[in-house]
């Protein structure tokens, strides 16, 4: 009967923890650059939305 090699099977649990955690990394950095592109569209949604008042003022 063959000896288990305790080794590589900690080799290759170490490899799918590292591998998880780097998927998890780039799911988590998606969702920040996500978050900061709406952020953006809305600031820039705000911004045309406070000068329009600005610029249809009535000059009478």
């Amino acid at each position: 009967m063959a000896k288990p090699n305790y080794s590589f099977a900690k080799r290759q649990r170490d490899l799918a923890k590292e591998q998880k955690k780097e998927e998890k990394l780039q799911r988590k950095n998606a969702a920040q650059a996500e978050q900061a592109q709406l952020e953006q569209a809305e600031s820039s949604t705000d911004e045309a939305t406070d000068q329009a008042p600005a610029d249809a003022t009535p000059s009478a």
